[in-house]
Order: structure tokens, then C-alpha cells, then sequence
């Protein structure tokens, strides 16, 4: 049974040491009818925030191979509602989006789920061209959707999906009004993130290369994302990627109009692009990725110097 003044939708958020964002995330998300906190054991008071704001706080243990956060959430946790709605701690739900929400759970026709749209706030402003549109699949019902696998659970990649996609049973919808995402966290830690991210795209790209990836299928008349995965797909081979990356983000993109963040954004981007590089040379080094043989040495070939004339 629903509680009065809510909706019939169990929101579930993945947290890991963010006393800062926790507050605003789940006061974001009271107009469901409960919300289920997955925690990785933080270090800080995020647990004791989330439990006084109505939260229900269980621990996550993360077994490398195993299913990572959200999808233990969806296989594990004892959902109210048939709805279930997915939220970072540093995303929020502002009003309109809200109302928007409750509208579609009510009347969602043949619909299984539905795309958000996320805005980034990055660097002190609302990035509206380099990382946007970006549509996320958030709002679904949780027995007919679960996060893609794309790696092998053998590289520190952390234990929650953050690349991966939704892979639903059923038609999705697109509401129109934006989440927002606000990137608090310093330069420094931006960096340090993708430099974990880089090592996840690195392995997922060698997989791809090897045939052993099994996730949302890439098709350029497909959706947003499979379009996007199919562009993905396409630039694998070709030479030059991190300068490919940075006119993608700054020119087709139009980062260019988003300032001077836009700028680093897109020349970041650039950076990260060559380290996803370096990183798919090691891994093939190492024969690291599963189904992948390694590259050939990197050794020079002995050569044998003929014996000098007496």
C-alpha cells in the first residue's frame, strides 16, 4: 500500500562517502514512496543522514565477477512498487521533473521504463553542449530491466555502474524535463575518476575488439545510446582518436559554446581518450582481457652480429 502523498515508485540510490550530497539527493526524492540506500560502507556520516531523512541504508560487498551495486540492488532489495527510479547521490529531481514522474508511472501505457535527460553543472555552470543531451535510463519497472555486464570483474573499476546501460523488456518513453547533476567535486578528483574510468573503457573496448561484448546492441537508427555506441563502435579503429575526440566534443558537439569549462571539458576529454589508449596496450600486453590473445611482444628481435674477420 502506498503512503499518503506519495507515489508508488522505490527509488534507489548507490552511495559511497557523500555526507556532502546525500541530504540534497534524498530530499529530492520524497515524493517516493520509499527509497533503498546502497552503501559500500562509508567512512563518513552518510549512513546515519540517510537513515534520519527515511532512508532504508543496506551494505553492499562488492565480489569481484559478481554483480556490481545497482544490479544487486534490483536482484536483492524487497521492493513496494513495480517502478523503480535510479539516482546518483550527486543527481537531483527538481519539481517539474517530479510531477513529470508521477504523471507517467500513473498512466505508462505499454511503456517498461522511461529515459531522463541529465544537465551537468561543472566548474561553476550548467554545461548545455558538450556533455548534453545525455539520456539515461532511470525510471523502469525493476523486473524488467537490468544494468548490462561489460567487463571481465578482474581490473579495480570500482564497484558500482557508472558506463553501463539499462537493458529493458519493453518499449521506454522520454520525459521532457531535465535531472540535474551537479559536479561538485574538485579538479583533483575529477582527474582521479577517470582515471578509473579509463581503465573500464579500456577493458570494454578490447572486448568489443574480441567479440565477448554482450550489452545494448550499437545501431545507428536505434536509440539515443545505441546510436551514440554505434558512433563508438565505428571509431575503434581509426587513427588519431584523442584529437577525433576533442573535435567531436568542442566543434560537433559544440562545446565551444559552453565557454571555457567546454574547452577543458572537450580537451579532457582528449586526455582521456589516450589514456583509454595506453591502457588497451597494456591489458594486450598482458593478455589481461578474457577471449583476447596478447599482442606480440614489444621486445626487439635479437640480431646476430656476424663474428668480425681476423
Amino acid at each position: 500500500m502506498t503512503s499518503p502523498g506519495k507515489a508508488p515508485i522505490s527509488a534507489l540510490v548507490p552511495m559511497l562517502n557523500e555526507e556532502l550530497n546525500i541530504t540534497d539527493c534524498l530530499e529530492s526524492l520524497q515524493f517516493c514512496d520509499e527509497i533503498w540506500v546502497v552503501d559500500s560502507h562509508s567512512r563518513d556520516r552518510s549512513p546515519e543522514i540517510a537513515s534520519a531523512l527515511g532512508a532504508n541504508v543496506v551494505q553492499f560487498d562488492y565480489i569481484p565477477g559478481g554483480p556490481k551495486k545497482k544490479n544487486w540492488g534490483l536482484a536483492n532489495l524487497p521492493f513496494k512498487h513495480p517502478w523503480v527510479l535510479i539516482l546518483d547521490c550527486d543527481e537531483r529531481i527538481p519539481a517539474e521533473l517530479r510531477e513529470e514522474i508521477i504523471a507517467a508511472v500513473a498512466n505508462p501505457g505499454d511503456r517498461a521504463g522511461y529515459y531522463l535527460n541529465r544537465r551537468v553543472y561543472f566548474l561553476g555552470r550548467w554545461l548545455k553542449h558538450c556533455w548534453y543531451p545525455s539520456w539515461n535510463l532511470r525510471l523502469f519497472q525493476h523486473q524488467r530491466g537490468r544494468y548490462e555486464r561489460l567487463e571481465s570483474g578482474q581490473l579495480q573499476t570500482g564497484d558500482n555502474e557508472v558506463h553501463e546501460h539499462v537493458l529493458l523488456d519493453g518499449p521506454a518513453g522520454y520525459l521532457a524535463h531535465d535531472m540535474l547533476h551537479y559536479d561538485y567535486c574538485s579538479l583533483h578528483h575529477f582527474c582521479e575518476r577517470h582515471n578509473r574510468y579509463s581503465t573500464w573503457e579500456a577493458e570494454h573496448r578490447l572486448r568489443e575488439l574480441a567479440g565477448s561484448d554482450d550489452g545494448l546492441p550499437a545501431r545507428f537508427w536505434g536509440e539515443p545510446l545505441q546510436r551514440r555506441r554505434w558512433l563508438k563502435r565505428l571509431a575503434l579503429r581509426l587513427p588519431g582518436k584523442p584529437l577525433l575526440r576533442f573535435l567531436y566534443t568542442y566543434f560537433w558537439r559544440r562545446g565551444f559554446l559552453d565557454g571555457y569549462p567546454g574547452f577543458l571539458i572537450s580537451a579532457y576529454m582528449a586526455v582521456y581518450e589516450f589514456e583509454i589508449g595506453m591502457k588497451m596496450y597494456e591489458l594486450r600486453q598482458q593478455g589481461g582481457v578474457p577471449g583476447l590473445p596478447p599482442a606480440p611482444s614489444a621486445e626487439p628481435t635479437p640480431v646476430k652480429v656476424p663474428a668480425p674477420k681476423t
